[in-house]
This record gives C-alpha cells, structure tokens and sequence, in this order.
C-alpha cells in the first residue's frame, strides 16, 4: 500500500500525454466554442454554444479528457497493432476541427435566436489555433425584439367557440410580451392539451395560424385556429368534432395468464366516455404499474360516427428471474467484509400481477491467518399485491395503483460475544402521489430479537453496563414504520439536475403500552411479552439530496446529501434496541471507516467486540461527490464526508467530535449496473488524542488510516 500514492501519480502522468500527438499535416483539435455578445448580454453563452454543428471533446476538471489521452497511447509506429486497437476502442477520437462547417453553426444560432424572439441577428466566427488546439470564437450581434401590443383571435364558431372562450383566461401568450415563435409554440402545446382532453382527437398544434404584423404604429399579434392543419388548405376543411370511446378491447400473450376481472378494474376507458387524452395516459400509466408486461399499447381507430375503437395490447416479458448483488470493504487492519445476496423474484405468481421476492443473503467479517469472524444469515420472502387490501379498486382513479405488501424475514447472527436470531414480519402498502412523490407505510411491523450463547466476558460487561444491556437484551417490537421520499426527477437513472427529500419514521410500542397492566413484569420493571420486554421508542431520519449535472451528455455531476437522525427511548426501554440505532462508515457513506466503526462521538472502538459495533442514538453526515466520466464504460469520483454518530448531545461537543474524510472512487457503469471501488482516507479522527486528532497524507496509508469499499450502485 505504501506504494500507491506513486501509482496513482504515474497513472495521472500517463494520462496527461499530449492530446494532439495524433494529428497529421494541418490538423488542429478543437477544444471551445466560446460565444461572446456584443453590445446586449440577456441570453446566456450556453444557449447558444450547443448550437454549433461541431462539439469539443468533453473533459472533467482543469480540462483533463481521459478517453482522449488514452486514446493518444497508441503506437504511431505500428498502424495496426492489438495495443492501438485497444487504444482506439478504448478512447476517444479527438475532435479534428473542420472550418467548413462553421457557416453551418451560423446558421443554426441565427436560427435558434430568431426562435427566441431575436429578428435580424448576426452572428461572425474567428477560429484560433495555438500548438494544434482551435477555440471557435462567435460574436453575436443581437436582432431587434418587439413587444405584443395587442391580440386579434379567431376561432370556428360553435361549441368551440365557447369551449376557447373559458379557456381564455390560461393563454399563455398576453399582450406586453416578447413576440417569440419559442411562445407561440409554448402556446399551441399547451392549448391543444386542454382541448384534446375535451373529446377532440384529431385537434393538433397544426390547427394554429399565428401572424404577426409589426409595421404599423402598434405589434398586432394575429391567433387563429383554423379548422384544417397548417399542410393543407381551406378546401380541406372539416368540422373539429368531439369523439367518444366505442368498442374497447384488452389482449395479452396466452404464454402469460392474468386475471380478467383484475385487467377490467385496471381499465379506466368505458364504451360512450368523451375522448380524453389525459384519460388514455392515465390508462397506460395504471397497466405499466403491474410491472408484469414488458409494454403496454393502447391504439385508438377512429370510426366514421366519431367513436375510437381502442385495442390495450399487453406484451409479454420474462415472468421470473435471479438476481446477485455483492458488496465488500476491507481496511489497513485486514479486517475483511463480504454481503453477497441472491434473489429470485416472480412478477405474476398467482396470476393476478403478484409479486413475489425470495432473498438470501449473508454478511462474513474475518481477519485473514486469524479465528476472528462474524458470520450472519438472513432469509426473507415478500409479496406484493397490485391493489390496497381492504379499499375497493374503484377508489383508486389515477395513474398510480397503490400496492400491499408482505414480508417476513429470519437472521442468524453469530459473533464472538453472542448469538443472536431474529424474526420480523411486517403489512403495509406503498404507492405514490403524482409523479414525484412516493410513499411506504407499515401500519404492522413485528420484530423478535432473542439473544442467547452469550461469552462470559460479554454477560459479565452487559451485568455492570446497564444502557449495553437494555441495548443488546432480548426484545419484542411491534409498531409503525413509514418512509416519505420526494424527487424533481423521479427517473431511474436521472439525466438532468434533481434533488431528493427522504423521511423515515418509526415507532414502536406505543399500541403494546396501552395493555401494561394485562403484562408481567420483568426484573427490572420492564412489561414482558414472550418473556422478554417490548420496546417503546421513536425514530426519524431525514436525507437531503442534490446532484447538479453537467457537460455533453451530462458527463459531470456534483452530489451532495445530508442525514439527521434522532431516536428518543422512553416507557418501557431506557434505550432503542441496538438494530434500530444509526451507525456510520460502510460502503456508502464515512468511507473511510469501516460500517460501524465511527463513534459515537469520541469514543474509540470497543476493544470488547472483535468486530466493530459502534451506534448511536442520534446522526449527522454531510457528503460530497464529484463524478465525472473517463473512457469506455469507466468513470471517476473524488469524494469528501464529514459526520458521526452520538449517544446523546449533551455530553459530547458535537461540532469538534464530528468525523472528516475524503476518497477516490472508480465506476464500471454497464448500464445495467454500476461496479464501484472506493477508497476513503480520514482527514480527521475524534477518536484519537485532541493533539493527534488532524490525519495527515503521510498517514493516510498507515494503520486504520484508510478503507476500501466495494459495492453496486452509486452511495447515494
């Protein structure tokens, strides 16, 4: 290990070859399209800039491309070696710079400005070349903009006629304006949505005229709807009629059987209902939601009476399947971590879009050359129904069908001071509000944790530590859980900017309290149930999210998060159960540490337990990734986390005893799933002496200066 910090130097020097070395006679890279404004500056250079006709390689930060550099490994001696090929595949091309497509990126900004409302703009390019690198510098001379001065509409007389008239009020473009086709065309979409959800099917943007007359004294904004489209004339005109709903059919593969009763209650479209656009969408969105088809159709035939026939076609998919995930950490302490997990999962097993899970997993911790280990076993099994158990289907209107969910789970816990089995089963249901919001709730959540083979030295610490003891005891749980979560992009792989809110809360024993005296009691007070005392507690976590992304096909990221976490025992506990409190460190967050190896506050590890189990009752992280792509499926992140974890806030100086570090992390992204490897070094340790708190990069690869993680899917 101590030799890695000159790997990753040599790598860094390897990959900052020259990125022109390739180039032959008169060719130049291009590295920029700069646009400059002269005179008036309200638009932005990047609204512009994308415009051109020849893009610059991406880069990450100080510029630093590293397809590109690998790409100018290759051998120029040898035309058709396997290292040049590897190089090429490998790598990226550079962007050979071409001046014959520069009156093309012209024409396109001049384009793109008279859509914005910019009439007669300019726009010149100067290429400049320095040591083969060309930045294409455009200065833009912006047109003239004129305001509406007032709007002249025109629409077919009759019932829509007065159907446009309530609409008035939500035109979007308003006299005062800038006069812009970019408005217009804003303009016409969202009109035509409001009357395509009023039963006119045939009805498209291409039924507005717009004219604008700007030579007199006022801007006459001229808004026509007309009852023939844009590419034909008026001798093609017809009526703009409504349309309803005739026959309805659903079909799907006879290899995948479902319930007909369930897909008729699914089916919101009904025989002499007005046509509504909205209403198909919310029909496609409700049969998605059974996540049993690989797609769902829905062809609309219009009929010479203005009915559409409409066909739900649902296409089979592959019904079931397994499914591995593994994750693993190691530190300068050679203490080694494995969880692999295996799961099957069936989409449909009783034929009516039920969901059934079967998870084995496993978390191994050993020491190599050593008898210390950790060994733990988890089976669970899960169904998911495609409907809210105890609420008929018909309340349930929208695009998202609520699902019920059941669970049940046994793990096996053998450590050196203790064994440990515990079961959980749990009912509730999930489902979501709109498009962005998102829901879990468990009304019934049942855990039994038993501990038992106890090691002496260990009862004998749970004897004289009475808050160790109410931690680690035997117990029951029974109460509520439920996890709120909030996206602006709720896409699976977000390509935008988003942001995130999650709130987890959970209770337990608050329904149990209200039968204490119908309960023994234990030794020290506690009500009993099974011979072991329930607990009463209340818990909450609330993640924070934001990533900012950037560059050609957003090649660059910025994520942050922010967790809080509190949890306050009281009734029948002095303290929440052990696997209900927060820890820190692990593969996703502190990664640095080893999982559960930070705090709480400052307190060192445990010399007692061999394998880190270090908690607390109260959280604070705050992390920082800055991700960007390399070559091929490869990409890259630096990293920087500060946190930990408290008993209580009131015995510890929270902002002095808060953990820091900062890492390196490498990603094979195959669409699919992400392969990640991280390696987090501390930059501060609380639980060293005040003197010896700060770590610096001469001990990063000392003992438990550092820690490596490998695991699927991106931290956070």
């Amino acid at each position: 290990m101590k030799h890695l910090p000159a790997l990753i130097l040599a790598l860094f020097t390897l990959a900052s070859c020259s990125t022109t070395r390739l180039l032959t006679g008169n060719q130049s890279r291009l590295v920029e399209n700069k646009v400059h404004f002269n005179g008036r500056t309200e638009l932005k250079p990047s609204s512009l800039s994308a415009y051109a006709k020849q893009t610059p390689n991406t880069h990450t930060f100080f510029k630093w491309s590293p397809g590109l550099s690998i790409y100018n490994w290759a051998d120029t001696t040898k035309a058709d070696s396997g290292w040049n090929r590897f190089c090429s595949k490998v790598g990226i091309a550079p962007v050979i710079f071409d001046g014959g497509i520069i009156p093309n990126s012209i024409e396109n900004m001049e384009n793109r400005l008279e859509y914005l409302g910019y009439y007669g703009s300019k726009v010149t390019a100067v290429p400049e070349t320095r040591n083969r690198l060309t930045t294409v510098h455009y200065y833009v001379d912006l047109g003239k903009r004129y305001r509406i001065d007032s709007i002249d509409f025109s629409v077919p007389e009759g019932v829509f006629s007065d159907e446009f008239a309530d609409d008035m009020k939500s035109v979007s473009v308003k006299p005062g304006d800038w006069l812009s086709e970019s408005a217009l065309e804003e303009e016409s979409i969202r009109s035509t949505a409001y009357f395509r959800n009023l039963g006119y099917y045939d009805f498209s943007k291409s039924n507005y005229f717009f004219e604008a007359d700007t030579l007199g004294s006022r801007n006459i904004l001229h808004y026509a709807i007309k009852n023939h489209t844009r590419n034909e004339t008026g001798e093609d005109a017809r009526p703009i009629e409504k349309y309803r709903f005739g026959d309805i059919s659903i079909s799907h593969s006879k290899d995948v059987p479902f319930s007909e009763t369930l897909l008729r209650k699914i089916n919101i479209l009904k025989p002499g209902q007005l046509y509504s656009e909205k209403a198909v969408n919310v029909n496609f969105a409700r049969f998605s939601t059974l996540r049993v088809f690989n797609s769902v159709g829905i062809e609309l035939q219009p009929q010479p009476d203005h009915t559409l026939d409409c066909s739900i076609d649902l296409r089979e998919s592959k019904m079931q399947g397994v499914k591995f995930n593994i994750e693993a950490s190691t530190n300068s302490s050679a203490l080694v971590g494995i969880a692999p997990k295996i799961s099957y999962f069936h989409k449909n097993i009783f034929h009516g879009g039920e969901r059934l899970s079967i998870d084995f997993s496993g978390n191994f911790q050993f020491k190599p050359r050593t008898d210390l280990r950790s060994t733990e076993y988890t089976a669970s099994v899960a169904l998911s129904l495609p409907r809210f158990v105890g609420l008929p289907m018909r309340v349930f209107t929208g695009p998202n069908i609520p699902r019920t969910d059941f669970s049940a789970s046994y793990s096996f816990q053998d450590r050196p001071e203790y064994v440990r089995n515990i079961a959980s089963f749990s009912y509730g249901y999930n489902g979501q509000i709109g498009d962005h919001f998102f829901y879990q709730v468990s009304p019934v959540q049942i855990n039994y944790v038993r501990l038992n083979k106890v090691s002496d030295s260990f009862q004998e610490l749970l004897i004289q530590d009475r808050g160790l003891r109410a931690t680690f005891q035997s117990h029951f749980n029974a109460g509520l859980t439920s996890t709120w979560y909030y996206t602006s992009d709720p896409a699976l792989v977000p390509k935008a900017s988003y942001y995130f809110v999650r709130l987890n809360i959970d209770g337990s024993g608050n329904v149990l309290s209200l039968f204490n005296k119908a309960m023994p009691v234990g030794e020290y007070g506690e009500r009993l149930i099974f011979g072991s005392p329930y607990s009463q507690f209340v818990r909450a976590e609330l993640n924070l999210g934001k990533t900012f992304r950037w560059g050609a096909e957003n090649g660059q990221a910025l994520a942050m998060r922010l967790v809080l976490g509190a949890g306050v025992a009281y009734g029948n506990s002095s303290e929440i159960p052990y696997e209900k409190q927060f820890f820190a460190g692990g593969a996703n967050g502190m990664r640095a540490w080893r999982s559960r190896s930070l705090g709480p506050g400052f307190d060192p590890v445990s010399d007692f337990f061999s394998i880190p189990s270090q908690s607390g009752n109260f959280k604070f992280e705050f992390d920082m990734e800055y991700r960007f792509k390399m070559f091929w499926k490869l990409e890259g992140a630096l990293f920087a986390e500060v946190g930990n974890v408290w008993d209580n806030l009131v015995d510890y100086d929270v902002i002095r005893s808060l953990a820091g570090d900062w890492g390196l992390g490498l990603r094979l992204n195959l669409d699919f799933i992400l392969v990640r490897l991280d390696g987090g070094f501390k930059v501060y340790e609380p639980s060293r002496d005040e003197g010896a708190r700060w770590v610096g990069p001469a001990q990063w690869f000392n003992r438990d200066g550092f820690a490596v993680h490998l695991g699927i899917g991106y931290p956070f």
